[in-house]
């Protein structure tokens, strides 16, 4: 049976390519679970915590020392009252006791009138029966309704507390894309608060899995070629780790999409970086059930929070210690890199920005039709002056419309209106065969962007006016950009949401030369 790039669920080794579960933190894990601790595991959504769970639970029950239960606590999170919650934990930890094969006999004699501690005796009893201890993984654990999550975690706190006078779970691990310090921020603002005894200080400690490494990223790829003789050339594999930070789906993902769809399962087509870029395309295009479920998080406040001021590149608008800032952090979306923050890979930097310009893609597809790539080639170049001067056309009619739309049915990211509207304006670009590679960072300012046609490189910086600021201003940055991109030209466009100054000020182009580099701005 030929092994699979796996995309869904959690990996099989008989079937698909897989990294040791354990490269990173088994070690950690074995000395909690021998310490008697109880843990927390948190991760990004398809980071591969279930596939570590599962080959954990199936490692500990081998060794026969202890009993190892994994439990899904995801069909209890439809349930707002801890009276269904807690039963339906219950009934997920039976049917799971079930499906592992281990003892029956598990809330035999429940008393679901008692919901407060019917959990924790069920526990007490079964660990009583139990001929060895007893080691859960509460997968899910971060799904739970606030009130249910609070019953659930008194009980097992509880249990904790007095299990050196009857038994009960020897070590246990919330498992989650959340960490624990998030279920405390969720659960504080409720009245029913958590009180002088929280369930929370029994974790001992918390931990996550990391993404692949380069290495990681080439060593699952050598997989796929000592089994069909298929190459992945080193610049597919350095270009494919670049772009999705190694976070582990995309990996996949991506793989996935070159060696099924692009290549057709022709082994002998080696994989080469346009093939990636390709790929990378595609999948950004079918917005599968990984883009939807992140992307969907664009729609909370704490997120925007965070989001918001990434695009406008704000310094000082978020702090780094705050639970939103952690919370999207934990989430995959934004990362920590070099002392800035930046989305997680440039794959869901591409993302967020087309998630929240796509009705203004979509308006200007149907209402625009003359703004398309051909009408501004000129000698097989584009004429990005010319383009963004018709958006200067584009935004002095329109802006208040795109705003407002911002504000009342577009998650209201309002203030980052303007960044993303013109992103919008330049998609087409990429519609026409071409790439916007975007740059964003808090404390940077600015949006860097530059859009690639054919092999050149037209760098443009997205800024917002303030008071006091003059075109010169911009200098420095974007001719520090214009280096990286190895471009002698550059372009930067200055948003002025001044309330009350006419478009008359607002609308301008400057034209500035500066050590044989000319920057043109554009007012707006």
């Amino acid at each position: 049976m030929r092994k699979e790039f796996n995309t869904t669920g959690p990996c099989n080794s008989k079937k698909h390519y897989m990294l040791d579960p354990f490269r990173d933190i088994g070690k950690e894990l074995t000395d909690l679970i021998e310490r008697n601790k109880y843990f927390v595991i948190h991760a990004a959504r398809q980071s591969g915590k279930t596939t570590l769970l599962k080959q954990l639970t199936r490692k500990i029950n081998s060794e026969g020392k202890y009993y190892a239960l994994y439990c899904s606590l995801e069909e209890a999170q439809d349930f707002k009252k801890p009276e269904k919650g807690i039963k339906a934990i219950v009934g997920s930890i039976k049917t799971a006791i079930k499906d592992c094969d281990m003892p029956s006999g598990f809330a035999a004699k429940a008393d679901y009138g008692d919901i407060a501690s019917v959990l924790r005796t069920s526990l007490n009893s079964y660990c009583k029966a139990l001929d060895k201890p007893l080691v859960v993984f509460f997968d899910e654990a971060d799904c739970l309704s606030n009130v249910t999550l609070i019953s659930f975690l008194r009980q097992l706190r509880y249990g904790y507390v007095n299990r050196d006078d009857v038994p009960f779970v020897h070590s246990l691990a919330l498992v989650g894309m959340r960490n624990i310090r998030d279920y405390k921020a969720r659960i504080r603002p409720d009245k029913d608060t958590l009180g002088s005894a929280s369930p929370f200080n029994i974790v001992s400690e918390t931990m996550t899995l990391n993404n692949f490494t380069s290495s990681d990223v080439a060593k699952l790829y050598s997989q796929h070629t000592k089994q069909t003789k298929q190459v992945f050339k080193k610049d597919a594999v350095k270009y494919v780790f670049e772009q999705t930070g190694g976070q582990p789906w995309l990996v996949n993902a991506i793989a996935r999409e070159c060696v099924e769809k692009i290549c057709k399962f022709k082994y002998s087509i080696p994989i080469t970086k346009e093939m990636a870029q390709q790929a990378i395309h595609n999948i950004i295009l079918q917005r599968g059930t990984h883009f939807d479920s992140l992307m969907e998080r664009l729609k909370e406040e704490r997120i925007r929070n965070i989001i918001q001021p990434l695009i406008l590149g704000e310094e000082f608008a978020v702090d780094k210690l705050s639970d939103d800032y952690l919370y999207a952090r934990d989430l995959g979306i934004i990362k920590d890199s070099n002392g800035q923050t930046e989305p997680a890979n440039p794959i869901y930097a591409e993302l967020i920005v087309r998630t929240l310009n796509w009705n203004v893609q979509d308006a200007l597809k149907t209402k625009y039709k003359d703004y398309e790539v051909p009408h501004y080639l000129k000698g097989g170049k584009i004429n990005i002056n010319a383009l963004l001067k018709d958006f200067q056309d584009f935004w002095r009619e329109n802006s208040d419309i795109w705003v407002k739309k911002y504000k009342k049915n577009f998650y209201q990211y309002d203030e980052a209106a303007p960044h993303l509207v013109i992103q919008a304006f330049l998609q087409r670009v990429i519609n026409g065969g071409g790439d916007i590679i975007r740059e964003m960072a808090l404390g940077s300012n600015r949006c860097d962007i530059y859009i690639k046609w054919k092999e050149q490189k037209y760098p443009i910086e997205l800024k917002l006016y303030k008071s006091g600021q003059t075109a010169e201003n911009s200098l420095g940055q974007i001719l520090k950009y214009m280096k990286s991109v190895s471009s002698n030209e550059g372009w930067v466009v200055i948003f002025d949401r001044t309330p009350k100054k006419g478009w008359d000020k607002k609308l301008y182009v400057k034209e500035i030369e500066k050590a044989g580099k000319k920057v043109t701005v554009f007012g707006c």
